[in-house]
Parts: structure tokens; C-alpha cells; sequence
């Protein structure tokens, strides 16, 4: 059985406004990543800030349950899995900012879990120069050049045997997304191929282009 948890718990700091339930072609961005998880998804948990737990929410979310988040996306994660029954195989993490994602990529990290993979991401090739660089007094100074061929952007739908990421998260550990505490646990994390169409809404900018000429 396959459960997923769509994180929609974040305060849009960024955005300027909570941007998961803002609408998008008549529908809130949320509900459209909540129907890009049926794909795979028996069920699906939606966790939301928590002031919204009890109201002011979009008329069209459609998860089978919804609880409150927390502070951090790590602790958000937490509340969802806490809600997903402990018989459950596998686990499909999502950020409701990312409502584009395309059945293809949810179907291609559940089947890489299914075949033995401890998680499975979705993920592009990086096609600009990456530089890391080191402030000091006020300024930025170039440290050394990357070698991108070895580097690659990661997005959500991450997959993950459930078993492997409860543990992952049983130490209370933080992260920007939930392969990096199956990392480092030294699980096996595989990517399957990611889509430039799987934008992650971040900032208004981002939102209007997705809606396209007024």
C-alpha cells in the first residue's frame, strides 16, 4: 500500500502569503498536488499550518486526512507521518508547491522503491555554473568552481520504503528534504529522471508565469 504526504504547511515567508492556497487556473495549487499523488497514492495526508487546521481552507482539498504541521518542513513531515498507518509500504513525501508534477515522475520513484531502492527522488541535471563561495567583511568571494556534471537540482515526489524513513526521521533531525536524513543513515538513494516542467511555486514571479499571459 502506498500513502502519500503532501507538505503544505509552510508560512510562504518568501511568497509574501501562504502560496499553497492560492488558486491556479481555478483550482488551489494544493488540491492540484494532492490529485498529482492519487496517481500512486491509496491515501493521501495533507499537513497544513496549523491556525488553518480548523478552518480557512480551500473548499477543494480533497486528502484523505489533514493535520497540523509544524515549525520546520522536517517537523511538518513528522506530523504526516505520524497519521499514516504503521502497515503501510511505502511513503510518497510531496510539496504542495510543486503542483505541476506529472504522474510519470510519481510512478518512476514508487517503482524504483518497489525494486529494492531505500528512496527514490526525482531530480534534473544542472545546466548552470555552480560556484561555492565564502562571505567575509561584508563581501562574497568565489572559493572554487563545481563540477556540475556531478551535481543534479532535486524535486519532490520522493518515494521511500516507509520503514526506512520513519527511522530517517525518528532521530528529530532537520533537512531541506527527507533523502538527506535516509543519507544520512547511509541508505540507498536512487534519482530517477525529474521534468523542468516541475516547477516549485516560490515566488510571485513564479506563480505568474505558471498562469500565463492576463
Amino acid at each position: 500500500m502506498v500513502w502519500a504526504i503532501v507538505v503544505a504547511a509552510g508560512a510562504g515567508t518568501r511568497f509574501g502569503a501562504q502560496k499553497q492556497f492560492l488558486m491556479l487556473g481555478g483550482r488551489s495549487i494544493a488540491a492540484r498536488s494532492i490529485d498529482a499523488c492519487r496517481s500512486v497514492a491509496d491515501h493521501v495526508v495533507l499537513v497544513v499550518p496549523a491556525e488553518r487546521l480548523h478552518g480557512d481552507l480551500p473548499d477543494d482539498l480533497e486528502a484523505d486526512l489533514v493535520v497540523a504541521g509544524g515549525a520546520t518542513r522536517a517537523q511538518s513531515v513528522r506530523a504526516g507521518l505520524a497519521a499514516v498507518p504503521s502497515d503501510v509500504d511505502i511513503i510518497v513525501v510531496h510539496d504542495a508547491a510543486r503542483p505541476l508534477a506529472s504522474a510519470e515522475l510519481f510512478h518512476a520513484a514508487v517503482a524504483a522503491v518497489r525494486d529494492g531502492a531505500d528512496a527514490a527522488i526525482c531530480a534534473t541535471p544542472v545546466t548552470d555554473t555552480i560556484k561555492r563561495v565564502e562571505r567575509s567583511l561584508g563581501r562574497t568571494f568565489v572559493k572554487e568552481t563545481l563540477d556540475r556534471d556531478a551535481l543534479v537540482a532535486v524535486q519532490t515526489p520522493q518515494a521511500f520504503n516507509a520503514r526506512v524513513l520513519r527511522s530517517a526521521h525518528g532521530g528529530g533531525g532537520e533537512a531541506t528534504d527527507d533523502a538527506a536524513l535516509v543519507e544520512a543513515l547511509g541508505h540507498t538513494v536512487v534519482i530517477v529522471e525529474g521534468n523542468v516542467a516541475n516547477v516549485k511555486i516560490t515566488t510571485p514571479d513564479d506563480l505568474d508565469r505558471l498562469e500565463g499571459p492576463r
